[in-house]
This record gives C-alpha cells, sequence and structure tokens, in this order.
C-alpha cells in the first residue's frame, strides 16, 4: 500500500452497543458513525452470553449504510466458536476479536469466517502487545484496548503510560500495510472536551478513527480527527508550492511527503458537519439512548477516568 492510499482513509469511529440491547441497535445505526459493533463481550453477563445470540430481527433497520461488526468473545473462552458461527450465519461484515495475542489464532479464525469478512484484533494484553507486528500482518486492523491492557499491566491509564504502547501500534499497522489503528475509548461520554482532546491526541499519533461508546461521543470525536484552521492554511501553501506556484526555492522541500499530508488535511477539511452527516431523526435517537443509559454496559461498569 502506497502512502497517499495509507492517508486518505477517513477516519472511522466504530460504536459498540451491548448485545443485550436489541432496542438500541436501531438508533446506533442512524446517529451518523460509519460502523456499529454489537458487542457480545464485555458487556454481557456469563449465563446471557448465549441469549443475545438470537437477535430479534426488527432489531436492525432494513436499510442501513454503516458496516455491522459482532464483538465475539475471546479465543479460549466458552463461547468463541459459537460467536464465531454466529458472526459467519448472520453474514456481518466482520468480527472484532478482544485480547488477541498471536498471530495463528487469528489465521484459524480468518478460516472459520466467510470470504470478505474482517478481522479487527483489540490489543488488551501485554502478550498481544509484544506480538502486535505479527498480528497485524493478518489482522485486517488493529484497536487498542487501553483501559484493559494497562489493567494487564498494572500502569495507570494516562497518557505518558500510553505513549510508547500506541506508537507501537502505530508502527505495526504501518510496517503491516494495513489501516492505521484505531485508539481505545474515552469513558467520559459528557465531557465534550476531553473526548474531543483524546480523539485529537490519537489524531496527532497516527491512529486512524476511534472507539466509541455512547452515540454522544461521535462528534466531539470527528472535531478531534478534523483539520484545524490553521492546519489547512498549512496544506494550502504546501499545495501551491508544490504546484510550482511558489518559487522553486520554496518548492524544493515540497516533495511527496509533504504533499500527501497537506492533501490529508484537505480531504479532512471537506467533511460535512456532523448534523449533514447524521440521518435525519438520529439526533432524537441519539438522545433516547442517553436517556437509557447509553449504548454499551461497559461504561457503566468500568467507572474509570482517563
Amino acid at each position: 500500500m502506497d502512502m497517499k492510499a495509507f492517508s486518505d482513509r477517513l477516519p472511522s469511529f466504530p460504536l459498540f452497543v451491548s448485545a443485550a440491547r436489541p432496542d438500541a441497535f436501531a438508533a446506533a445505526c442512524a446517529c451518523g458513525t460509519d460502523m456499529v459493533v454489537i458487542d457480545l463481550e464485555d458487556s454481557v453477563a456469563p449465563d446471557s452470553k448465549a441469549a443475545v445470540r438470537r437477535i430479534p430481527e426488527s432489531a436492525l433497520p432494513k436499510q442501513r449504510s454503516v458496516k455491522l461488526y459482532l464483538r465475539v468473545n475471546g479465543i479460549g473462552t466458552l463461547w468463541h466458536r459459537d460467536d464465531v458461527a454466529f458472526a459467519r450465519m448472520a453474514g456481518v461484515d466482520g468480527v472484532v476479536l478482544p485480547k488477541a495475542e498471536g498471530a495463528p489464532a487469528l489465521v484459524a479464525l480468518r478460516a472459520a469466517l466467510l470470504p470478505g469478512q474482517k478481522i479487527i484484533a483489540q490489543i488488551e494484553t501485554a502478550r498481544g502487545l509484544s506480538r502486535c507486528e505479527e498480528i497485524a500482518e493478518v489482522a485486517d486492523r488493529l484497536a487498542l484496548g487501553s483501559l484493559d491492557l494497562c489493567e494487564d499491566l498494572g500502569a495507570r491509564h494516562t497518557r505518558m503510560a500510553l505513549l510508547p504502547l500506541r506508537s507501537r501500534l502505530v508502527m505495526a499497522a504501518r510496517l503491516a500495510g494495513s489501516l492505521p489503528p484505531l485508539d481505545g475509548v474515552t469513558v467520559s461520554v459528557t465531557d465534550d472536551a476531553v473526548i474531543a482532546d483524546d480523539a485529537m491526541h490519537a489524531n496527532e499519533l497516527g491512529f486512524g478513527g476511534k472507539c466509541l461508546i455512547h452515540p454522544r461521543q461521535l462528534a466531539p470525536s470527528r472535531a478531534g480527527f478534523r483539520a484545524r484552521p490553521e492546519d489547512l492554511d498549512w496544506a494550502r501553501h504546501a499545495l501551491a508550492a508544490d504546484d510550482g506556484a511558489l518559487p522553486d526555492a520554496a518548492g524544493e522541500v515540497q516533495h511527496s511527503p509533504v504533499a500527501v499530508r497537506a492533501q490529508r488535511l484537505m480531504l479532512r477539511g471537506q467533511w460535512p458537519m456532523d448534523e449533514e452527516l447524521a440521518p435525519a431523526g438520529s439526533g432524537a435517537n441519539a438522545k433516547g439512548a442517553a436517556a437509557k443509559g447509553g449504548l454499551s454496559g461497559k461504561s457503566r461498569r468500568k467507572g474509570r477516568s482517563r
């Protein structure tokens, strides 16, 4: 994959919704995100994991533009094989694998899925982190599970502690020629400034999007990945120099990496505003989900802040 193809991908914001909340599936699909992940893992109690696979036919809209993924239970759990069989039968776009820890298991998972179904591998343990380069070679995308990873390492969930871990995932994805990884969730669903700042930090490090646990996080997360006015001014200047509009002395330094970055910034600067992206009525749906306590059960169980 060349640098331009790698850089021009628009960020992705997968919204996780508990499989125990089929009443929230339609709202999740209508909130304006590009991907919805129905979670069979963390947000579902052990004694309910088999039952939640019986998703009511009416729970999902018949017409949807978002990609639909399942987060299956991890390899080695009692439910993993049946979850994967369900993903195959349901014909979803792909699966999210929690606690990915090695390439062979992902190769086996790939063989168990339908051709074309994608795999997002979550790096949530020290073992998984130590093998993230090989995992990136066989998964379609990496995602950071920062809360679980810090718990496994005994580290505080801070930017300083996570900086080398995040950078390693970005490097692993780049070396594998795969899509940039997805950053982990922000626990707060009400503090837009914190959510946007988290997203901006992930964007600066080279992530290709951010996992969400509530539709209210979508707008501030997009804002964190959107190009800033000063960046757009720089991009216009760089592209003008690359086209020879400036004197040769200035143009000499405007080679392809600079032009690629400028084009990426211009692309993100052309995003429509969030109210244009969201389908009609999605605001009401999102508010309804918020009134019920959110789409994912994980935020209530893991009440830790950043």
